[in-house]
């Protein structure tokens, strides 16, 4: 690192777990919050009932998908921070610290993650295998979470794949705003300073996650649906 004088590699192993913790919890929260919301909202409006409400929800996961996540963050700090004074509005190390930047990194892709898990399960209630478990007259609980479930894992694990690489690289900004010490803040401060091997390899680190998370993602699919995978000869 021309500006730290240490070596690159150092910095962002120190750096990395800090950036890494706050993409898998934002992931988890998106996941909790997403399946409920989206299988809720899918069998609210099965058969073209209720159009009013899922025209609202529409347009509500449309613009929290759109909002910057950083702009997300900003609104967060000025009423849960300096209004209300309930949480810390920057900082790392306490676990105070984390829900902020946490739910401000986790609202974009937990709305995203609802309209995926709406639609499929839109399409899973209307197939016949789920005709027949109304017409027997299966408890609810069974036939959504037995019968219905397992079927949209397959698209929701594919795009839940790709919002946790994005989360990773999402960090920049957040931790940017909340002055976390990962490896978005010593990414920016490297760009301002020129200080280009420190850059190319957050860069790198970058890179390899999304590389390694798409692979986890396919090898997981084609564990549970072989049909995923293609098989030649």
């Amino acid at each position: 690192s021309v500006r730290l004088q240490r070596p690159v590699a150092d910095v962002l192993a120190q750096r990395f777990p800090t950036t890494l913790l706050l993409a898998v919890l934002a992931f988890i929260i998106a996941v909790i919050g997403a399946l409920p919301a989206g299988i809720g909202a899918a069998v609210l409006a099965r058969s073209g009932r209720r159009r009013g409400l899922s025209m609202t929800l529409s347009a509500v996961l449309g613009i929290l998908i759109a909002v910057p996540s950083f702009l997300v963050a900003v609104g967060l700090i000025s009423l849960f921070a300096v209004q209300l004074g309930w949480l810390p509005a920057a900082g790392w190390g306490k676990p105070a610290d984390a829900v902020l930047p946490v739910i401000a990194l986790a609202i974009g892709p937990m709305a995203y993650l609802v309209r995926i898990v709406q639609v499929e399960m839109l399409a899973v209630l209307d197939t016949t295998y789920m005709t027949t478990a109304r017409a027997k007259r299966l408890p609810r609980r069974l036939i959504y979470l037995r019968h219905a479930l397992p079927n949209i894992v397959t698209a929701s694990l594919t795009v839940g794949g790709l919002i946790l690489a994005g989360l990773t690289a999402a960090t920049v900004l957040i931790e940017t705003v909340f002055a976390i010490p990962g490896l978005g803040t010593i990414m920016v401060s490297s760009v301002g300073a020129k200080d280009y091997p420190m850059v190319q390899g957050v860069v790198i680190v970058y890179a390899l996650i999304v590389l390694g998370v798409n692979l986890v993602v396919d090898v997981i699919l084609a564990t549970i649906d072989p049909r995923s995978s293609i098989t030649e000869g």
